[in-house]
C-alpha cells in the first residue's frame, strides 16, 4: 500500500514508498466498514444473556440492568472486563476518552459509585451522554435533548423569515424543521420540556403565514397541512406500535371474556411517572383510544399510517389531554 497526496494549488501528486500492510484496511475504503463489521460481529457472545449488546458501526454499547445495587455493580465490572479482553485479543484498544457509564434510575434512587478501570485508567461516569444524534440522561427527562435541538430549530425560524413564496416555505420547514423534532419523537415528544417546541413550532407556523405572535394557530396548522407537535407525536409513536406489534399483548391474550376492549392492547399497571411517560405505555394509551375504524386496519401500516394522517389533520391536537378528552363516533 502507498499513500497519494495531491496539491490542490499546484495539481502535483506525490506518493509515499509502497508497504505492506500486516493489519487492518486503508481509512475510507469501501470494503472498511463491512470488514469491520464482520471482525466485531462476535463481540455480543462475550456478555452474558443478562445484558444487551448494542453494535452501531464502531460505536459499542452494553445495557446492564439489575434491581439489587450490589449484583448491578457486580455485573457492570464484569460485562467491562469481559469486552476489554475481546479487544486485546482481537488487536483492538478501547478509546478510553470517549468511553463513559451512565446510571439510569428514577428521581429518588441513589446513585451507585462504580470504580471501573480500563489499564490502569478509569472510566468517567457522566449524568448524560449523546447517543446516535440523541441526548439521554440519567433521569430520562429529555431536557437535555430539547436544548440541544433548540438552537437548529431557532436557525430554521430564520432562515424562514427571508423566504416568501408558500411551497418553497413547507420545503424548508420539513427540511430544516420537521425532520428535527421528528427524529425519536415518540421517546421524548410525552416530556414537559416538549412545551419548549411546541411554542417554536407555533411560531413558525406564524411567520410562514405571516401573522403576529398573539393569532391563534390551529387554522394556520390546518391551511398549511402541517400537524402540531403533539399531533405529530401521536402519528410517530402509533407508527412505531403498528410496527412494533410483538412488544405488545392484546386483551384477548389475557382473557377470553367478550368485552369491547377485547381487541384493545393490555395496559400494564404502573406508578412509576418515568414509565407512564414512556412509549411503550403512552403507545397502549393512545392506541386503545383511537376510533375503532382506525385500529381496525392497524396492520396494514400503510393504510393505517395515511387513515391516521388524515383523521389527524382534521383534528389538530394541540395536547394529549384534548385528544384524550375528544369523543371519537
Amino acid at each position: 500500500m502507498r499513500v497519494q497526496i495531491t496539491d490542490e494549488r499546484s495539481n502535483q501528486t506525490s506518493f509515499s514508498a509502497w508497504e505492506k500492510i500486516t493489519n487492518g484496511v486503508p481509512q475510507g475504503s469501501v470494503l472498511g466498514p463491512l470488514l469491520f463489521l464482520i471482525h466485531v460481529n462476535d463481540l455480543p457472545k462475550t456478555i452474558n444473556d443478562n445484558n444487551i449488546t448494542v453494535l452501531f458501526a464502531d460505536d459499542t454499547s452494553i445495557i446492564v440492568k439489575s434491581p439489587n445495587p450490589k449484583d448491578f455493580q457486580t455485573n457492570m465490572v464484569e460485562a467491562f472486563d469481559h469486552v476489554n479482553k475481546w479487544f486485546k485479543v482481537n488487536s483492538l484498544s478501547i478509546n478510553v476518552k470517549k468511553t463513559h457509564y451512565i446510571q439510569f434510575k428514577t428521581k429518588n434512587k441513589p446513585t451507585f459509585d462504580i470504580n471501573i478501570v480500563c489499564d490502569n485508567n478509569s472510566i468517567t461516569p457522566v449524568t448524560d451522554i449523546k447517543f446516535l444524534g440523541i441526548y439521554l440522561q440519567d433521569s430520562i427527562n429529555w431536557s437535555c435533548h430539547i436544548q440541544y435541538i433548540i438552537p437548529k430549530l431557532s436557525s430554521a425560524c430564520y432562515v424562514i423569515r427571508s423566504i416568501r413564496p408558500i411551497n418553497t416555505l413547507k420545503t424548508v420547514y420539513y427540511d430544516h424543521f420537521n425532520a428535527i423534532i421528528t427524529y425519536v419523537l415518540p421517546f421524548w415528544g410525552n416530556s414537559p420540556h416538549s412545551t419548549e417546541i411546541n411554542k417554536m413550532q407555533k411560531r413558525i407556523v406564524r411567520i410562514m403565514m405571516g401573522y403576529r405572535n398573539r393569532v391563534s394557530c390551529r387554522s394556520l396548522f390546518k391551511r398549511l397541512e402541517i400537524l402540531p407537535l403533539m399531533s405529530q407525536y401521536i402519528i410517530s409513536l402509533m407508527f412505531f406500535v403498528a410496527k412494533n406489534k410483538h412488544f405488545f399483548i392484546l386483551n384477548s391474550e389475557n382473557h377470553t371474556k367478550s368485552t369491547r376492549q377485547l381487541n384493545n392492547l393490555h395496559h400494564p399497571i404502573t406508578n412509576l411517572t418515568v414509565y407512564q411517560r414512556g412509549a411503550h405505555y403512552m403507545g397502549i394509551r393512545i392506541f386503545n383510544n383511537l376510533p375503532q375504524y382506525i385500529k381496525d386496519i392497524s396492520n396494514n401500516v400503510k393504510k393505517f399510517e395515511n387513515c391516521l394522517k388524515q383523521f389527524l389533520h382534521i383534528h389538530s391536537f394541540y395536547s394529549l389531554e384534548e385528544y384524550f378528552q375528544h369523543k371519537f363516533f
